[in-house]
């Protein structure tokens, strides 16, 4: 049986699922139980608002959300929880998602939301985001940082040696 969820990945729609998915796969990597939920700040703004008072009460401890266009979703979410809410802007067909970028990070002041960068990047970094958050807790998750980290660290180095150079410092 699969462990209460910590993570919430909620998208707009699920023409976002295929990025959200990296988040999901993130978390998987450090073995952080999530659930995933299509909610519109547009269409289902009532679902949006009784998710997000709800969450804390079902073990949530971080919501990612992701959406494009308008890209309301996360301010929505965060106007009605204190948890900590990463907003992930989509990439649009129109703008590329500078649109979704700027309607995730300009929050009014009291309404916090982090934002990563556009996309798939930005959903996996929010998901790295999240886990740092818990392991302010649960102190099982730095030391998976810390391997995590080493290996960035070796990939970049393994590049390097690649190209025929040793160590830069």
């Amino acid at each position: 049986m699969k462990s209460k969820p910590k993570v919430a990945i909620v998208m707009g729609s699920d023409s976002d699922l295929e990025t959200m998915k990296e988040a999901l796969r993130a978390l998987d990597e450090f073995g952080v139980p999530s659930d995933t939920l299509i909610i519109s700040a547009h269409r289902s703004p009532d679902d949006a608002a009784r998710f997000a008072k709800a969450a804390r009460k079902r073990g949530i401890e971080v919501i990612i959300a992701g959406a494009g266009g308008a890209a309301h979703l996360a301010g929505v979410i965060a106007s009605h929880t204190t948890l900590p809410v990463i907003g992930v802007p989509m990439e649009t067909k129109e703008l590329k998602g500078i649109d979704s970028l700027f309607s995730t990070v300009q929050m009014p002041s009291g309404v916090p939301v982090a934002t990563v960068t556009i996309g798939k990047t930005g959903a996996k970094n929010a998901a790295y985001l999240a886990v740092q958050i818990l392991s302010l807790k649960d102190k099982s998750l730095v030391k998976m940082l810390d391997e995590f980290k080493k290996t960035l660290v070796a990939g970049v180095r393994s590049k390097n040696t690649a190209l025929g150079k040793g160590c830069c410092c």
